[in-house]
């Protein structure tokens, strides 16, 4: 009745924008990221008669609101797939996030993942990894992505057969290093997600997409570094002319961020560097290069005014001992 997982956040290559159904989390589109770690959430789970409600705790805060809302879809999905009687008590789950949380580094998946893994376990359910993906996806569709691990792809779909994560087959984690901006800016991603049709640019974004997705396939595939991050950093910028172009007019981007685009792009243009910029919803930025140079781009990419730290590629979520127990 009690266990505990750990997930790593995800960088988005080909990103998906909006939701068809917003309770399902149900993309219009096919999404493709990686797992960047050491970074990572750690989630414990517990269903005992012994609490007097369903209670969630993140970073040590008790969530309330949508925050609570959204964690509630997801411990219901399990529930609703178990027969064991000992989901119908009360639940615990408390998480940790090893890395700063809403500033663009992907928490709402890691977390998430962690949660549907930890859940899939202490309800007894005799799953795929595919099916624990789907329970992460009603939190964030991200989250789906982030349970199978290292460079995944969540299909569209209308239902949880078709609509779930499956890995794509690549060497490129052997000589990947990813060199994050930190650049603290609070955002909002699931009100960009909800007016994303409105843009004028979406239709545009979707017709492209799928090209888009067929290509960065291709490209992991053949192990085609050059490809795979120019076409994420083509994409990122796809994502924001529609987030910029809703109703809300979202400005995700700070100075620092714009800083660090100009400085990636000399660093390839000038010096023949292989480093490609990326951005989800949010400032911060990450710099897709090899181990060969990310000592180099580490030190351009500092000298923005940013704090930086260097990632990996991550694994898939996984349950852990006993002895890890959050509480």
């Amino acid at each position: 009745m009690k266990a505990t997982a750990m997930a790593h956040p995800i960088q988005g290559l080909v990103k998906y924008h909006g939701m068809r159904d917003e309770i399902e989390r149900l993309p219009y589109h096919d999404s493709i990221s990686l797992c960047t770690a050491p970074s990572h959430t750690r989630t414990t789970v517990e269903f005992s008669m012994d609490y007097d409600e369903d209670t969630f705790v993140v970073d040590g805060e008790e969530l309330d609101g949508r925050a609570y809302e959204r964690v509630a879809a997801v411990v219901e999905k399990a529930r609703g797939m178990s027969d064991a009687a000992h989901t119908v008590y009360p639940i615990r789950l408390e998480s940790e996030n090893s890395f700063p949380s809403n500033v663009g580094l992907g928490s709402s998946s890691s977390g998430f993942a962690a949660a549907a893994v930890a859940l899939a376990d202490a309800a007894e359910l005799d799953v795929s990894t595919g099916d624990v993906s789907t329970i992460a996806r009603v939190g964030s569709a991200s989250a789906a992505r982030a349970v199978t691990g290292a460079f995944s792809q969540l299909h569209t779909g209308l239902n949880d057969e078709d609509c779930r994560s499956r890995r794509i087959p690549t060497d490129l984690h052997e000589e990947l290093k990813i060199v994050v901006g930190l650049v603290p800016y609070h955002k909002e991603t699931e009100d960009a997600h909800e007016e994303a049709a409105d843009s004028h640019m979406f239709q545009a974004r979707n017709a492209h997409i799928h090209g888009q997705i067929a290509e960065m396939r291709d490209a992991l595939r053949n192990n085609d570094f050059d490809r795979a991050f120019g076409l994420a950093e083509q994409d990122s910028l796809s994502l924001a002319a529609t987030t910029m172009t809703g109703p809300s007019g979202w400005i995700y981007w700070q100075p620092a961020t714009l800083a660090i685009f100009n400085r990636v792009r000399e660093l390839r243009e000038e010096e023949g560097i292989p480093a490609y910029f990326s951005t989800d919803t949010g400032a911060s930025v990450y710099v897709n290069t090899t181990e060969e140079h990310a000592d180099r781009v580490e030190e351009e990419i500092s000298d923005c005014g940013v704090s930086t730290t260097v990632w990996n590629v991550g694994g898939p979520a996984r349950l852990l001992d006993d002895d890890e127990h959050l509480f």
